[in-house]
């Protein structure tokens, strides 16, 4: 609820990183890895950001930040083909009129 991100191993209750106030104190409405690169993880704030984190790049901040201001996104879902070495990755954005936008990440962010 306060923006803050932990990441944890499930042998310990203790995080092994954490992010205080990683959204400006917004709260986190969804988490999701990367279904191609297991480094990213993208999170949606409740202001309709979305950050994309690779923690390969770096371990302190987001790499990325995108706004969705037109429509409140309520939930996302990641898209995309572990098998496969493509590097197509999407992520599917609910918005609170019932439209559904799917949204294309960098090939940066995608490739294994």
């Amino acid at each position: 609820s306060d923006g803050s991100i932990r990441l944890h191993q499930m042998t310990s209750e203790y995080p092994l990183l954490q992010w205080n106030d990683s959204t400006n104190g917004q709260p986190v409405i969804a988490l999701q890895w990367a279904l191609t690169r297991p480094a990213v993880f993208f999170v949606l704030d409740a202001s309709s950001n979305i950050y994309i984190w690779d923690l390969l790049e770096n371990d302190l901040l987001p790499v990325a930040k995108q706004a969705i201001p037109s429509d409140n996104v309520v939930t996302m879902a990641v898209l995309g083909e572990p098998e496969k070495t493509t590097g197509l990755l999407g992520i599917a954005l609910a918005k609170e009129s019932g439209l559904i936008d799917i949204q294309y990440v960098k090939k940066k962010w995608a490739l294994p």
